[in-house]
């Protein structure tokens, strides 16, 4: 019984991620999390932009939580609202304003460099953007463009701290596939080196050194 409960709830929360994915992407949505309690089930809800889900005087946050509760046979559901504090350093939104440029018809090596400044320019170590798709108009063959930027860990333990995201943009010559990964500033690996950290604490060693045979 508490393994199909476990398998229930994933399910609803895959399926409630996808349907906020979509309900939300003008306010940047950025991911939700789903607690239950024996007296309400929570949804937090992580955007770029709160004013455009709480609505004038909280009506589209009401219309919200009805839809909600009425889609996945939630009861007594709360949402709650939180601002992503850097929306250059979130995956998920920079995945997400990629794709609705693309819908736009913006034109994607322009897009993936825009974007990929706005996540340095955040104080990211590294990024990487990857679009796939049929890039340039019905009469062009699928293929795959890539941009990268500082230090970008793929594999091993360090990659667990890289963060990513997918999207997928709907243009009239077929979809794009999104692959965003972001380090995030506060990120340390422990095989980069700081040489210049490295050099003070080994002049200092040294200066110590010498005075203690001075002092000898």
């Amino acid at each position: 019984m508490i393994e199909r409960r476990f398998v229930k709830d994933g399910l609803v929360m895959v399926f409630l991620d996808k349907y906020l994915t979509n309900k939300l992407r003008k306010a940047g949505y950025a991911g939700a999390d789903l607690q239950k309690t024996p007296l309400v089930t929570r949804v937090i809800i992580k955007v770029e932009r709160p004013g455009l889900v709480i609505g004038k005087k909280g009506k589209s946050i009401r219309e919200l939580t009805d839809e909600i509760e009425k889609k996945f046979d939630l009861q007594n559901v709360q949402i709650k609202v939180e601002e992503i504090p850097v929306p250059e350093l979130d995956a998920v939104v920079m995945a997400n304003r990629i794709a609705r440029s693309l819908e736009k018809g913006l034109h994607f090596r322009r897009i993936m460099n825009w974007a990929i400044d706005k996540i340095m320019a955040a104080g990211a170590l590294g990024a990487e953007i990857v679009i796939s798709g049929k890039l340039v108009g019905k009469g062009g063959i699928a293929r795959k463009e890539r941009v990268t930027r500082g230090y970008l860990k793929k594999a091993g333990e360090p990659a667990k701290q890289v963060r990513i995201a997918h999207a997928q943009a709907l243009r009239k010559a077929g979809v794009i596939g999104i692959t965003v990964r972001i380090v995030p500033p506060d990120v340390v690996f422990p095989e980069k080196v700081d040489i210049k950290k490295e050099a003070i604490e080994a002049v200092a060693g040294d200066a110590s050194g010498s005075v203690e045979k001075q002092g000898s």
